[in-house]
């Protein structure tokens, strides 16, 4: 019996390494395969060029490759990691996601498809011209309009992951749910089965010894960030629709996740937490520098959230990319056979850090939130 379960459990580990390995592959080809504009270059100038290098080679020898536009590896690298207003899919095949501009004139809609991938300029109430993904108002000759405020409040490619991961999640759950509310507990099937240890490993690991008393008053957010920074971790290591976007690198969604952790902190603060703020258990003449240093504290805890997961996600997949672009860079099928089995480790490595980094911001705000509403008031100690 033994035997057999060992046998299992080496087919269970091959296959997810097999499938982690095949995951890495599609991921290193698909971000090999996208266009990038700095590579585009009209078909008609090349030949034009052609025809000038060979007329001006036997003039000037070393203005032979003259004509050949030099790839571009930083502006690749963002493009892939930056928010865009359209959806790249394969080739030159985008989805056109919905731009929503608001300036002094009134409310603009259309579809982002109308700037031609950044090279038109869309006539509505003003003239619009999207430059490395801000949109701009413009005059007639393309100069942008300074004294025009645009306000975007497009779809953009990761509003649009984030609407997915929503009602992705909401899906999900509430599956869960309808499936507790027939069977009742008891033994969990289907997602339920693999949901549930998640789930209790959260409550138990991470909430309980933080919280205390108070953890099923928290469970609910800690869940849900738990879960909604994990899904949009993996969405993002797919390289496909609908993954693909840099949603937990985006600064401004961690920022705000951030933001939540802090205001339910300080919300639900004690009095002996705010006592240990002003008025803290050191001699009088230390108040000036330490009642400063633990106001800033109080700032820096989210601050470290947001950068934190932001910083880890983005650098993975700069680093992923790097790689990607050496072949390219040095235009050698070695290089690319060579970084091709540690773009592979590194992707397997990322799907680890999707989970690790939900794991961290989830055990830091249970942290954070602990030590508010857990601290003990110094008549208590007494």
């Amino acid at each position: 019996m033994t035997h057999i379960n060992n046998l299992k459990s080496t087919y269970y580990t091959l296959k997810t390494a097999l499938l982690t390995i095949a995951f890495s592959f599609v991921s290193v080809f698909s971000f090999a395969n996208h266009p990038t504009h700095s590579t585009t270059i009209d078909s008609t100038l090349v030949v034009a060029e052609k025809s000038h290098n060979s007329e001006a080679k036997t003039n000037n020898p070393h203005d032979e490759n003259h004509g050949e536009e030099k790839f571009d590896i930083n502006k690749t690298i963002m493009e892939h990691v930056a928010d865009a207003h359209d959806w790249h899919l394969w080739g030159h095949t985008s989805i056109h996601l919905p731009v929503i501009l608001y300036t002094d004139k009134g409310l603009d809609i259309f579809s982002s498809g109308k700037f031609n991938h950044g090279h038109d300029v869309y006539v509505g109430k003003y003239n619009y011209k999207n430059e490395h993904e801000k949109i701009h108002a413009v005059d007639e000759s393309g100069n942008v309009l300074e004294n025009v405020k645009v306000l975007d409040f497009s779809i953009t490619k990761n509003v649009a992951t984030l609407l997915i991961s929503v009602f992705g999640l909401i899906l999900i759950f509430l599956t869960v749910a309808n499936g507790y509310a027939k069977r009742g507990i008891g033994a969990p099937k289907g997602i339920q089965s693999w949901l549930e240890p998640i789930i209790l490993f959260v409550r138990d690991d991470i909430a309980a010894p933080n919280l205390g008393k108070h953890t099923s008053k928290y469970m609910p957010y800690l869940l849900t960030v738990f879960f909604f920074i994990w899904f949009n971790n993996m969405l993002g290591l797919i390289p496909f629709f609908p993954g693909g976007a840099n949603v937990t690198g985006n600064i401004a969604v961690t920022m705000i996740l951030s933001v939540i952790t802090f205001v339910l902190t300080n919300i639900n603060a004690k009095k002996a937490y705010w006592k240990h703020i002003f008025l803290p258990h050191v001699p009088l003449w230390l108040y000036p520098l330490m009642i400063p240093v633990e106001i800033i504290g109080i700032f820096t805890k989210p601050f470290a959230l947001m950068i934190r997961l932001f910083a880890n996600i983005t650098a993975g997949h700069i680093l992923v990319l790097s790689l990607v672009c050496l072949a390219i860079l040095f235009k050698s099928f070695a290089v690319g056979f060579a970084t091709t089995p540690l773009i592979v480790f590194i992707s397997a490595i990322e799907l680890l850090v999707a989970f690790l980094q939900a794991f961290i911001f989830t055990i830091l705000s249970a942290l954070f939130i602990g030590m508010a509403v857990n601290i003990e008031s110094e008549e208590a100690h007494h």
